[in-house]
């Protein structure tokens, strides 16, 4: 196994097409570079000789490849499909069939491994040999660090260490090449380790395009894995607005799914509750908060859940206030967005269980009609039409009262999930209703596995990043 460091003075390569790459002007080593001819004297200049000629071609092709690759780079999405493309990129450019990379941790370990060519048992394994003898740990040392790992046969080198070598040997694993993906500003972000079928070394035009490839991506890396961890933490704060658990009440099981859209896309946020009332009963909402003005987008979706949290823990108040009586909490709701959010409007439902009973009282404001689904199919809940909360200059709208059968589930939802089921918002909510109806009966009794049925229910085909929340609150009378 041999590791090369940087010089003490090192040179950064040229990028293609800049005064300091190569051009096809720019002299050769060994070749003379041009000479002008004195002002009226015959030009004399002669083509360079064959051998020049197909060694700038050669870069030329490189250069191409270089940029074909970096294009696709540009283009991913997202950290997991950067990282894929970075090791597959890598791969072709180093002739290489597999490979695994390794992002550090901001702790200083090893995060989840992204393979090439190799299973999960693979990646596992690979998992299982000591620092001491790991090729990603060496490259992604803060001291000391290698520029490049690569040996012709990890199976037979000796400096490979015994579990590894042991491992080359099991699953074919014969030369390999390493680079890491580090920047002055972060240092080591990642590495990367290319295997080769066959004992092998890289070819220096190999290597060259590799270490040019990598310092390329390496910042590319940097971003993506801020973003991700601003988008981590964002999302973590923003589940923390909503219920870790719902509870659980005799005569009433309870289950709901969320699916967040990121909020670089989105310009709502929408919520969930399920509060137990002082008298045993329960109230059971869903809403979505949006706008912060006219032409709102998705700069303000991080204002929106913030929003969201303020308006959800308020209307907990008023449930536990006032909760056998929806419309005055949807009343009080509004008079508060109105007062203290006057650019946001929101769409809510609230429902007043008494489980006992299998009663219902609910009241919406410009929101999804709820689905009843029962042994016979599913229908909804036709809430009387009503402006979304904070659109009129007062808002208010009959309550709707009625009496589920034992084993109905009542099914809220929100507005993203409805068009994410169809061309239109109409044609969407029809379809969920369908989807829930014709659910096989074991999944319409079980209000989780309905939940996860009617999530999974959608288009055939990819619509791109999700710019809706998807939501789900299922209560099922048992």
């Amino acid at each position: 196994m041999t590791e090369s460091h940087p010089s003490s003075t090192p040179s950064e390569p040229g990028e293609p097409g800049s005064a300091r790459g190569l051009t096809v002007l720019d002299p050769l080593p060994g070749f003379p570079g041009p000479v002008d001819a004195p002002a009226g004297a015959a030009d004399t200049r002669t083509a360079p000789p064959t051998g020049v000629q197909d060694r700038l071609a050669g870069r030329l092709s490189d250069f191409t490849r270089l940029h074909r690759h970096t294009e696709q780079l540009a283009r991913a999405r997202g950290l997991g499909e950067t990282l894929e493309t970075v090791l597959a990129s890598g791969a072709a450019l180093l002739g290489a069939r597999r490979g695994v990379l390794v992002g550090r941790t901001p702790g200083g370990g090893l995060g989840q491994p992204v393979g090439l060519g190799l299973d999960r048992a693979s990646l596992g394994a690979l998992e299982t040999v000591p620092a001491d003898q790991s090729l990603l740990t060496r490259l992604l040392r803060e001291t000391d660090r290698p520029e490049r790992l690569h040996s012709p046969d990890l199976a037979e080198d000796p400096a490979t260490g015994d579990r590894l070598r042991e491992l080359a040997a099991q699953l074919g694993l014969r030369g390999c090449y390493g680079l890491p993906l580090a920047t002055e500003e972060d240092g080591p972000l990642a590495a990367a380790v290319w295997f080769y079928d066959e004992p092998t070394e890289a070819t220096e035009r190999q290597r060259e395009l590799a270490h040019r490839y990598a310092g390329i991506a390496a910042p590319l890396l940097a971003k993506q894995l801020e973003a991700d961890r601003v988008r981590r933490t964002t999302e973590a704060l923003r589940r923390g607005l909503l219920p870790d658990r719902l509870p659980r009440t005799t005569g009433l099981r309870l289950a709901a799914r969320l699916v967040p859209a990121g909020l670089d896309r989105s310009c709502g946020s929408d919520w969930y509750d399920a509060i137990p009332l002082p008298d045993g009963t329960v109230g059971l909402t869903v809403g979505s908060v949006s706008g912060d003005g006219p032409g709102a987008g998705p700069g303000s979706a991080p204002g929106a859940a913030a929003a969201m949290g303020r308006i959800r823990a308020a209307l907990r108040a008023y449930a536990v206030l006032e909760g056998e009586d929806p419309v005055s909490v949807l009343g009080d709701l509004e008079l508060l967005l109105k007062t203290t959010e006057p650019t946001r409007t929101a769409t809510a439902v609230y429902a007043w269980v008494e489980p006992d009973e299998r009663r219902i009282t609910l009241a919406g404001a410009g929101h999804c009609p709820p689905v009843l689904v029962g042994r016979h199919g599913a229908e909804f809940v036709e809430t009387s039409l009503s402006a979304p909360l904070g659109m009129l200059a007062c808002w208010e709208a009959p309550g709707v009262e009625f009496t589920a059968e034992r084993g109905d589930t009542l099914l809220l939802y929100t507005e993203g999930l409805a068009r994410r089921c169809g061309p239109t918002l109409h044609a969407g909510q029809a379809n969920l209703r369908r989807a829930a109806a014709d659910a096989p009966r074991d999944v319409r009794i079980d209000p989780d596995r309905l939940c996860a049925h009617l999530l999974a229910h959608g288009p055939d085909q990819d619509t791109g990043p999700a710019t809706d929340d998807l939501l789900l609150l299922a209560a099922r009378f048992e």
